[in-house]
């Protein structure tokens, strides 16, 4: 079942998409080679702690950490870890924030330092991606179209969309229906209606989409070793239209 969301309830959600946002522009500024994803995560648990608000993945379905720290070919739910990281390296940074009793989500891809142009291009298209999907959040529209915005555009720059991982409605709990793909064919799946909070996520990776697991039972890759890259708001679908509580400007 999709539980709408009242005016109310999506103000409030806001207020932690903010406390998100806020730590992910701090983020930004710590990402550089030698920084570890343990510091970050440290980071995130006391910049949380001093605006009042909790990590909510910490002990979701027995996860240890504030975050998720997914290097180079891991595609989402990488540990963070105390090995330093590198020049050129990619990192994505992915958290719930939970305030006030309301949830917010959302994860980041950085560079570390300067990256070749081609790394460049796999962030640039994996965010402009998740733009599109945003573009066709409209009530009336289709789930199959924010898909199959993602997908097409994707795979027009030569890259590939994972199929493992999707976004989800979010709300009491951080997954909620409906389900949100980032591939499809327009015109599919549940219509869109105001009320109606999600994220939007797209996993992109520069070789082939197929993944791994990870002995930890937590962390997938890219079956390929390819590397891959993510960006996710947080959208609220209202009377004006969606609107991105994650938004970091």
């Amino acid at each position: 079942m999709i539980v709408l969301k009242s005016s109310r309830e999506i103000e409030k959600m806001a207020e932690a998409g903010k406390i998100l946002a806020a730590c992910h522009k701090e983020i930004a500024k710590r990402m550089k080679p030698g920084v570890t994803t343990w510091e970050i995560e440290e980071f995130v648990d006391g910049f949380l702690k001093k605006h009042g608000a909790t990590p909510e993945q910490k002990g979701y379905r027995g996860y240890k950490y504030a975050t998720c720290a997914s290097v180079n070919d891991e595609i989402c739910h990488g540990f963070p870890r105390k090995e330093p990281l590198s020049q050129g390296d990619i990192v994505t940074i992915d958290m719930v924030v939970k305030y006030n009793g309301a949830l917010a989500d959302s994860a980041w891809t950085y560079a570390v330092g300067e990256v070749p142009d081609d790394i460049k291009q796999l962030l640039s298209v994996t965010k402009e991606a998740l733009y599109k999907g945003i573009e066709q959040v409209k009530a009336g529209n289709r789930i199959g179209d924010i898909g199959h915005a993602i997908q097409t555009y994707v795979e027009s720059e030569g890259f590939s969309v994972v199929r493992d991982f999707i976004g989800h409605g979010i709300g009491a709990v951080i997954h909620e229906k409906p389900d949100i793909p980032h591939f499809g064919l327009p015109g599919k799946g549940a219509r869109l209606k105001e009320g109606m909070v999600f994220t939007i996520e797209p996993m992109v990776n520069m070789g082939q989409y197929h993944m791994k697991m990870d002995e930890n039972g937590w962390t997938a890759r890219t079956a390929d070793s390819s590397l891959s890259a993510q960006y996710e708001h947080t959208i609220a679908l209202t009377r004006e239209g969606p609107i991105i509580l994650t938004n970091q400007d």
